[in-house]
């Protein structure tokens, strides 16, 4: 009877559970590379000439000529001023000149008279040399009724408003028939084939930018891509083109220029737009795949498989990215075998099944990814 119920008893135990299954990961090789690091800044496009287009004269508008958002060559005809009052002041000019060349004549004549007469002692020293002074006073009055009838004629010229440059014309502030002056901005005409985007670049990483600039300015870096409001990058390199004079104290940046060719007038002034240009190349820098990343509220993590297939979690210090690549400033060292996929079936002391991930493409550049604009 014992023998029985101690067999029964042995029969009731708990079967042992199947074990688990040792999970399989996907691994690369931490390694070094030289990593091109890039700058992004937010600016706004200009004009590369931008040229207010105002009246020389006060008057009415009479016609404007362009239509608005023409693309213009340099000297079209833009707008006409009311010129009837300027072609009377030639008028009243020319009649000045005519008399004062008038009295001229009279006075040369006189002059003329007196000489002999005065070395003959027909007339008086004196009387010479009035008519001397008369004939000077009036060539003077020749030059200036001359000099007023020119300004006049350059004031009925300036009825007549070309553009100074050639670009495309904005939209006509004034209307037709306002009275306008100097002060009055008519409409402006932009240079925009080149474009310039202006933005402002922080003191520290001009130093970094202007150095690496100086250094390697025989292999052309320097070279910037724009990228758009969509986000789309503009498929037309551009270059640094000029830096401000000074840093600005208050914010701690200098102002900057980069210029880019516009050749389909694609980019206007006043698009919002980010500049990306390499500012320097960090040597030597140990770099892993950005998925094989965790970010735990900030911190990040990678796992590590040792040599006995155990994983460790290791809390490491990031840098810069470079395409799908990470900057790994410190926590792995070059050679060490990092998880980038199989990451949420393990932690620290799993053992696992460890296998080489299929070999990654080349990094790209960071606008490599992005779709271009503007072809």
């Amino acid at each position: 009877m014992g023998l029985v119920l101690a067999t029964l008893l042995v029969g009731c135990g708990k079967p042992d559970l199947p074990k688990a299954p040792t999970p399989e990961v996907l691994t690369v090789e931490a390694r070094k590379e030289d990593v091109p690091i890039y700058g992004e800044w937010v600016g706004t496009t200009e004009g590369f000439v931008n040229a207010q287009i105002r009246p020389k004269i006060d008057g009415y508008l009479l016609t404007q000529v362009y239509k608005n958002g023409d693309t213009v060559a340099k000297d079209t005809l833009m707008f006409e001023i009311d010129p009837r009052q300027f072609e009377a002041q030639v008028e009243s000019a020319q009649g000045d000149l005519g008399r004062a060349q008038a009295a001229l004549a009279r006075s040369q004549q006189n002059v003329a008279r007196y000489r002999p007469l005065a070395a003959q002692g027909a007339v008086s020293q004196k009387e010479l040399d009035d008519a001397i002074q008369t004939e000077r006073a009036n060539k003077a009055s020749v030059d200036s009724a001359r000099a007023q009838l020119d300004q006049a004629k350059l004031n009925l010229g300036w009825t007549k408003i070309h553009s100074p440059i050639p670009g495309v014309a904005g939209i006509a502030v004034a209307q037709i028939g306002d009275l306008v002056g100097p002060e009055t901005v008519l409409t402006t005409v932009s240079t925009i084939d080149p474009i310039k985007v202006d933005f402002p670049l922080s003191e520290q990483q001009y130093l970094t930018f202007r150095r690496n600039q100086i250094r390697n300015k025989a292999r052309g870096d320097g070279v910037a891509e724009l990228i758009l409001s969509d986000g789309t990058v503009y498929n037309e390199k551009g270059a640094f083109y000029a830096l401000g004079r000074n840093v600005n104290p208050e914010t701690g940046t200098i102002l900057v220029e980069a210029r880019f060719p516009n050749p389909k007038a694609l980019l206007r002034p006043g698009q919002y737009a980010r500049v990306r240009a390499k500012i320097e190349t960090r040597a030597n820098a140990t770099v892993v795949p950005q998925r094989a990343l965790k970010d735990l509220q900030g911190t990040f993590q990678v796992a590590v498989v040792g040599k006995d297939d155990v994983v460790e979690m290791r809390t490491v210090e990031v840098g810069p990215t470079y395409g799908t690549l990470w900057v790994i400033e410190k926590g792995i060292q070059p050679g060490d075998r990092i998880v980038v996929e199989g990451l949420q079936d393990i932690r620290t002391g799993v053992k696992v099944i460890a296998k080489p991930a299929p070999s990654p493409t080349p990094a790209k550049s960071p606008g490599a990814a992005a779709s271009p604009a503007g072809s």
